[in-house]
């Protein structure tokens, strides 16, 4: 082999050696020398676990420090679980929930309490958090839920519809209109045409249903993952129109959130398939 012909070979294995080198140097860089830990690599990296259902594991960034979740009361049970999980697979993070009824959760983020994320029972309240500018991003419907006559252990009123419910001598409890669980027993009322009178009005569903279990009504209108999770004190009853008055449960990371790496790693694990199992398991219904 000749020596002009092995110095023009080693003059173009340097040549494609630098370029690769470039390019690997031009990635690395892309972000004007800024470490690729930056808000908007972990905002993009939690995009992507939405996507691939990573939801803060597997290839996703993990998150750290304190979560604070702001969530409807009949999420109580599942994101109780989910917040275990979500610890678990993100080590160094601690979620602290807030359950209520979400138009109080939603007066309360308008008004500056401190909280990461939102989960609200109904699209009504989440959007005077979105409307107020409260939120981060667009909202998205992560599960839906049905109401169900939530009533003691063997039925002793024998209530088998929300006619039932008019009936002489049955107490009935309801949540306020403001709460969701409320508006959509209006919804389903109107639907059925009836027009009942409530011994007792309570800011959240779970309020509506103890009223069951302590024997003070007879009958109350709350969710089927309600009754579900209660099932050792309480029956169930489930009526036509209640497919009239489906609740969509919308998740927000939040705009003042203390921690929004946090808030991204949550509300993308939330619609990942694990919690996804964990929520239809429970009752709850898939968007």
């Amino acid at each position: 082999m000749s020596t002009r012909t092995t110095a023009t070979r080693r003059l173009a294995v340097a040549t494609a050696a630098a370029l690769a080198l470039g390019v690997g140097v031009t990635a690395c860089g892309s972000n004007g020398g800024k470490s690729s830990g930056s808000a908007s690599s972990v905002s993009s990296a939690a995009t992507a676990a939405t996507a691939s259902g990573d939801g803060g594991t597997g290839n996703a960034p993990k998150a750290k420090g304190a979560i604070t979740v702001f969530a409807a009361a009949s999420l109580k049970e599942t994101f109780t679980d989910l917040g275990k999980k979500f610890e678990a697979a993100n080590p160094g993070t601690k979620v602290t929930f807030n359950f209520g009824g979400s138009s109080a959760l939603a007066t309360s983020i308008n008004s500056g309490a401190p909280a990461d994320v939102f989960a609200a029972a109904s699209p009504a309240t989440m959007k005077t958090v979105t409307d107020g500018g409260g939120a981060s991003g667009s909202p998205k419907t992560f599960v839906k839920n049905t109401l169900t006559i939530a009533v003691p252990k063997g039925n002793p009123k024998h209530i088998a519809g929300l006619k039932d419910l008019t009936g002489s001598g049955v107490k009935v409890a309801l949540c306020a209109k403001e709460v969701p669980c409320g508006a959509a027993a209006l919804t389903a009322l109107k639907a059925a045409g009836l027009d009942l009178t409530p011994v007792t009005l309570e800011q959240d569903v779970k309020g509506a249903l103890t009223k069951v279990e302590l024997g003070e009504v007879d009958a109350s209108l709350v969710y089927r993952t309600d009754v579900r999770a209660d099932a050792a004190k309480i029956d169930g009853v489930d009526f036509l129109e209640a497919d009239k008055a489906v609740n969509d449960y919308p998740i927000a990371a939040l705009a003042k959130a203390p921690n929004k790496d946090g808030a991204a790693a949550f509300v993308a694990y939330i619609q990942s398939p694990e919690a996804k199992q964990v929520l239809t398991a429970a009752g709850f219904q898939a968007p």
